[in-house]
């Protein structure tokens, strides 16, 4: 039986772990925290599972929530080119629904699944120095550790990496008693964009205390939205949020009004910055570790693509190791496996991500004009969030985006719609 070291046991680690515990892997999982730990603390992401996401966890019966969260079935947005303005709007579904679960219940509960499953987990903080001693004792160890120094072990991606520094200051407070509008389905979540100042997500999701609504906030930096920079509690960032909307968008701030955050530890905020990195480095001579996730694919989450890339990936290395039977997992075998995640779905998740985190192209615009207009267009154009892959082919060329448009708009002339 071989034996695999994963250290991080965050959306991609811990679906990697679990998914290769089904194939009969003897692995162990480091995590820095644990279950308590992680159901005591704060929020440390918000997350949007799509359905091709949400199949890769599926197919290992990780969908332990599919009778308790709320299902997203539909996705609204808002375009407010100046504060109080609402422009356009529309919406469109998602087939047939996405979901979002708290990583804080997510992570502790599937933290224990492995562990009652037989699963050996080290909670334990793993230094860099600690690599050298731990990787050799197997026959693959791959780090899903997003955050600290251990991140550092792998080069930056100077042709693949874009940014030098965060596109947007980022929070997101957890709340119960957010009204629903009477203009989008209910349930549905709700992107508002306001050029030049940021966005606002509403996202249906469950956490520990049953349903709930996340307002999540993508602020330009040092903008009129960038007001959680000092990480307040729940009670005042709640204010700060109510204050910002009330002027900016203010069809939102009406639906706070009765909002209180879900527990005293609701609220996060921060930023990042965009980097893809080289997906194996050495610890030592000869030993080789490969990193999966947001080690190696980390984008800003303007367009809710991380769980999902992180999903993605997790699917992606459980076929290729289960693939690889009994043969070394070498570094030649560490950059095909990447190459294959990056392919299949990373670029076009970065792609997605650097299309919203950037000032839209005239065509965009003129689409999300059309799609306020034609529910067709509106329909394509919020399916790229689960598929991202149809970027390039809907927008990426601006004549054929607006030849396409106009198709739709005498289409609809003809028929009266």
């Amino acid at each position: 039986m071989r034996k695999i070291l994963i250290v991080g046991a965050g959306q991609a680690g811990l679906q990697l772990a679990l998914s290769l515990q089904v194939e009969g892997y003897d692995v162990t999982v480091m995590s820095a925290r644990t279950p308590d730990e992680l159901r005591d603390g704060w929020p440390t992401s918000t997350q949007v599972m799509f359905e091709p996401a949400l199949n890769t966890e599926r197919a290992y019966d990780l969908n332990l929530w599919e009778d308790e969260a709320p299902r997203i079935r539909d996705v609204g947005i808002s375009v407010s080119p100046e504060p109080g303005v609402r422009a356009l709007k529309f919406d469109g579904p998602w087939q047939p629904y996405a979901m979002s679960v708290d990583q804080r219940l997510k992570m502790s509960t599937w933290l224990e699944l492995f562990e009652d499953r037989g699963g050996r987990i080290i909670y334990h903080p793993v230094m860099t120095s600690d690599l050298a001693g731990l990787a050799p004792m197997y026959d693959l160890t791959l780090i899903a550790a997003g955050k600290g120094e251990i991140v550092e072990l792998f080069d930056r991606d100077p042709v693949r990496s874009k940014y030098v520094t965060p596109g947007r200051a980022l929070s997101a407070i957890y709340l119960h008693g957010m009204v629903e509008p009477d203009d989008f389905p209910a349930g549905s979540m709700r992107i508002n964009v306001a050029p030049g100042v940021g966005e606002l997500f509403v996202i249906s999701n469950l956490t520990m205390s049953g349903p709930s609504r996340v307002a999540f906030v993508e602020a330009i930096p040092d903008g009129p939205f960038d007001c959680f920079w000092d990480r307040p509690k729940p009670e005042e960032h709640l204010r700060r949020l109510r204050h910002v909307m009330q002027e900016h968008m203010p069809w939102e701030a009406d639906l706070l009004r009765d909002a209180e955050p879900t527990d005293a530890r609701a609220s996060l905020s921060g930023s990042l910055t965009g980097t893809i990195r080289k997906p194996y480095a050495e610890i030592a001579e000869g030993t080789y570790v490969l990193g999966m996730g947001d080690v190696v694919v980390l984008n800003d989450p303007v367009a809710g693509q991380g769980s999902n890339s992180a999903a993605h990936c997790a699917g992606i290395y459980t076929k290729a190791i289960v693939d690889r039977g009994d043969q070394p997992f070498d570094p030649e075998w560490m950059q095909a496996t990447f190459e294959t995640f990056w392919e299949d779905r990373a670029q076009h998740s970065t792609g997605m991500t650097d299309a919203l985190l950037n000032p839209l192209p005239e065509h965009v615009q003129q689409v999300l004009g059309a799609a306020s207009q034609h529910q067709q267009v509106a329909d394509r154009f919020c399916r790229l969030f689960p598929h991202p892959e149809d970027l390039g082919p809907f927008l990426g060329n601006p004549e054929a985006a607006l030849a396409y448009v106009a198709k739709v708009a005498e289409a609809d002339a003809a028929t009266g719609a």
